[in-house]
């Protein structure tokens, strides 16, 4: 199947999305990638996903997601979890059928026996616990840090680049979040990467986008079957 992602929020996390579902396809073989990527205003999505104004976000999406439509694209994707924030209106709107990020992980952590976990990313994921999405793991944040970690991503983010500190920075909040129980760190920031490949911070780190390219890896070989968007 044609996948359509919504890139550029950030551009970074859109970079290692292409990587690694360009890789995932190669194991899928001989199904290749057909694919397709738009250029979405991370600046808006910043404003928006803020000041919880889902309904505009969803609007701004709406064009990008017509233009992937266009293009062929059977299906669509965003590349940040901090803009699944307004996925329900977006779905509502959309004209394609889009592959939440989320929906996969609570399954993703009971299949492997973690009960609870550790977030990173932004304010409202964190602050949310991923939107209240999980119903079978436990989510636990460093709620008195949520608004220094969250400005740290939104800078990296903006950025595409992670600097020594801001390194620091996420490791000793991903060893803070396994002292206070945590069993897993979740990366649930698709640009977290930056800060967290080639390190070994002495804990397991479970990087949320890898779950979601496997989704969209197993749809665009055929392996999963998806209904029309209405």
């Amino acid at each position: 199947m044609h996948i359509g992602l919504i890139g550029g929020i950030g551009v970074a996390a859109t970079v290692v999305y292409y990587q690694r579902l360009a890789a995932a396809m190669a194991e899928r073989a001989p199904a290749k990638l057909d694919l397709t990527i738009v250029h979405g205003n991370i600046q808006e999505l910043i404003r928006n996903n803020l000041a919880d104004r889902r309904e505009e976000q969803a609007r701004a999406f709406l064009p990008l997601l017509e233009r992937l439509k266009s293009a062929g694209c059977g299906c669509a994707a965003l590349t940040s979890l901090g803009a699944h924030f307004c996925l329900d209106e977006l779905s509502a709107l959309s004209p394609l059928p889009l592959l939440s990020a989320i929906a996969p992980l609570d399954a993703y952590f009971a299949g492997r026996g973690i009960r609870r976990i550790g977030l990173l990313g932004t304010r409202v994921v964190m602050r949310t616990r991923l939107y209240g999405q999980l119903t079978r793991t436990e989510a636990l944040a460093l709620d008195d840090d949520i608004e220094t970690l969250g400005q740290t991503y939104q800078d990296v983010a903006l950025a595409g680049r992670c600097d020594p500190a801001q390194r620091r920075a996420f490791l000793d909040a991903g060893k803070r979040l396994i002292a206070a129980g945590a069993e897993a760190v979740v990366l649930a920031g698709t640009d977290l990467n930056l800060a967290f490949d080639g390190q070994d911070p002495g804990y397991k780190v479970i990087d949320a986008l890898d779950v979601h390219v496997d989704l969209l890896a197993d749809v665009g070989a055929g392996r999963v079957k998806l209904h029309p968007a209405a």
